[in-house]
């Protein structure tokens, strides 16, 4: 029998209690936090739990709605770039020039991953887009492919112009993805993904799924990771060099997550991350 268990991973709100450990946080302080993946009290329980080293401050001027389209995804975005593909980093930013390919520049994970790319002062950013390609180019895209035009891979090497991409950043991992990664990151090169896939469409390179899950489970040095990169963005976001993605708010509270989640399944949702209020759910206080 499977015990209680509630979802919801990205979590936006005020400190109700804290550990007796807890020495960072405070009853009524405004946090974001990433839950432990599969544990109960996630973000769709009344009460949600995160442990201290994956919650951060919230600046005064942004919005629960706002700051918790950050936990998850860039996160993701930040594992990605700076542990798994070993790149240059904000605080030690690119000195010369650093291709990189983010495939899926408008998802919420792929445009943070341009964001902080830009920030570690890494170019030419080039984003696989499609619809929302605009949206690619003005959070930091150098250049955008349209994958809706059907010549991906000729369109990448054209973008790269002879330059070498040493790897890649997968942040959709479905479809053509890796296939088309494969013919333009360099022989014996990384590509990241964040789905598992079928590896026999990498010939030519090394493919790593990595997992958001290992800022809680992970090996020490990857928690430290999570835990400085979240008050980063904590002081990132409060000096306006890192904004949350656009999002939207769902009507009904938890009654409108089975909504969400179709109009996720069928593509109807571009460029920006679907949030529920909980206190948005009817005879919630009955």
């Amino acid at each position: 029998m499977i015990g209680p268990h509630n979802s919801g991973d990205d979590i936006a709100g005020e400190v109700y209690k804290v550990g007796k450990n807890v020495s960072e946080f405070k009853p009524g302080d405004r946090v974001a936090a990433f839950h432990v993946m599969m544990d109960p009290n996630g973000s769709f329980a009344e009460y949600a739990i995160a442990p201290q080293h994956t919650t951060f401050h919230i600046p005064p001027q942004m919005s629960f709605e706002q700051a918790s389209t950050y936990p998850l995804a860039a996160m993701t975005a930040a594992l990605g770039l700076f542990v798994h593909l070993g790149l240059p980093t904000p605080l030690r930013p690119a000195e010369k020039e650093v291709p990189l390919v983010i495939y899926g520049g408008s998802s919420s994970v792929g445009a943070f991953a341009i964001k902080l790319a830009k920030l570690a002062n890494i170019h030419p950013i080039i984003a696989v887009a499609g619809s929302s390609s605009d949206f690619a180019r003005s959070i930091g895209a150098d250049i955008v492919v349209d994958y809706r035009k059907g010549n991906v891979v000729e369109d990448l090497k054209a973008a790269l112009d002879g330059k070498t991409l040493d790897g890649a950043y997968d942040a959709i991992s479905e479809g053509d993805s890796i296939k088309h990664l494969n013919e333009i990151v360099k022989s014996g090169g990384k590509i990241v993904t964040v789905l598992p896939t079928d590896e026999k469409d990498a010939t030519n390179v090394t493919v790593h799924r990595m997992t958001v899950g290992d800022s809680h489970t992970g090996s020490q040095n990857q928690q430290d990771f999570a835990s400085a990169y979240f008050r980063l963005f904590t002081h990132w976001a409060k000096s306006g060099r890192f904004d949350p993605h656009p999002h939207e708010v769902v009507p009904g509270g938890l009654e409108g997550i089975e909504q969400g989640l179709q109009r996720l399944q069928q593509g109807k949702v571009n460029a920006k991350k679907l949030v529920f209020r909980i206190s948005d759910t009817p005879g919630l206080n009955a």
